[in-house]
């Protein structure tokens, strides 16, 4: 799963000072957003990351499934059957299906995994306070943080780094 690199950085921007890491500092946002450009991440630069998954998934198609939150968000019920597929799960008769497909978008919502009583208490890996791990689920809150200047950057940046490779990221200023 992966989303615009837009709403990757705030979502680490929040995240990532909650965890339990001296090696992780609260870092004002324009600090920590050229360290995001300059692709200094606890996990890497987030185009490198995503493009090794981008690219795996049109080498192994049938192995690694690359689907964007946005596209998810947009037509759930259509990636929920993809995902199905996927994994080779069948999930009951030809008429069964919807009840089911909408039985699992249900319960796997954004909103009923973040009340689950089990992701909101204790640690995830001794590191993260579980009460983190879910902020918001919203598209496009990125807009709320960052200034013209931001935008203008990052935008170069992706369009630089995913020229060519036939992945693309619908961003809506």
């Amino acid at each position: 799963m992966n989303s615009n690199p837009f709403d990757i950085f705030v979502s680490a921007w929040e995240f990532f000072p909650k965890a339990k890491s001296v090696s992780l500092p609260t870092l004002p946002m324009e600090e920590a957003f050229e360290k995001f450009c300059d692709g200094i991440m606890a996990f890497g630069p987030w185009w490198s990351h995503m493009l090794g998954y981008w690219k795996e998934s049109i080498a192994r198609p049938h192995k690694v499934m690359f689907l964007k939150y946005e596209d998810l968000k947009e037509d759930t019920e259509f990636h929920v059957k993809r995902i199905i597929e996927f994994l080779g799960c069948p999930i009951g008769e030809e008429g069964e299906n919807n009840i089911h497909i909408k039985s699992i978008i249900k319960l796997c919502s954004f909103e009923k995994m973040k009340d689950l009583k089990v992701n909101k208490m204790g640690y995830f890996d001794n590191v993260v306070d579980k009460r983190y791990l879910f902020r918001k689920g919203e598209i496009g809150d990125w807009i709320n943080y960052f200034s013209p200047s931001m935008i203008e950057k990052l935008s170069k940046i992706v369009e630089e780094k995913l020229t060519g490779t036939g992945l693309s990221f619908q961003i809506n200023h």
